[in-house]
Parts: C-alpha cells; structure tokens; sequence
C-alpha cells in the first residue's frame, strides 16, 4: 500500500473516532451536530481514498450523494436548533422532551 493511502485512512479513522466521541459525550445539540458532521466527512475521506486508489468514479458519486444528505442535514437540523432555542433559551440535548411523540 501507498503512505498516503495508509495516511488517509489512518487520517479518516481518526476523524471517525473524534466524531464517535463527540456524540457519546457532548450534550450541547451544536456539538452533536458538529460530531456528527465530522463522521460524515470521515467517511467522505474513506470514500474517496478508495476510489483513488482503485480508479473507480463510483466512489466520488457516493461522496456527491453524502455531501447532499449533510447539506439537507444542515438545513432542517439548524432550524430546528432555532425553534428549540427560542423556545427554550438553552439547546441541551438531554434536557428536551418537546420532540417526543
């Protein structure tokens, strides 16, 4: 294998387990958002290492459709952080129970 392929992946590994982190301990709703946003361009780094390095299009198709979701994810996520902070004056996860069916 190539250094930069190692380095990419060791680089998206990192990133992923920083993401996993932030969700399993932050209680702010900014930084889950934000942890989770990192998992996703973690992935987006996987995706594209790979295709790279097996000459496949396929995989930079797949990092389009991920940069979409997390684009939609951004928009109603944000807006929702708003509704809830107008609301409530805080947008502590653990502390909402508004959203509950």
């Amino acid at each position: 294998m190539e250094p930069v392929f190692q380095a990419n992946l060791i680089l998206s590994t990192l990133l992923f387990t920083i993401g996993v982190l932030g969700v399993m301990w932050k209680r702010n709703a900014i930084s889950l958002f934000m942890s989770v946003e990192l998992m996703l361009n973690a992935a987006n780094l996987a995706f594209v290492t790979f295709a790279f390095q097996l000459g496949l299009l396929s995989g930079g198709i797949l990092v389009l459709f991920i940069m979409t979701v997390a684009a939609a994810e951004a928009g109603v996520g944000l807006a929702i952080f708003i509704a809830l902070f107008r609301v409530h004056r805080h947008i502590r996860v653990d502390e909402q129970d508004m959203l509950r069916g």
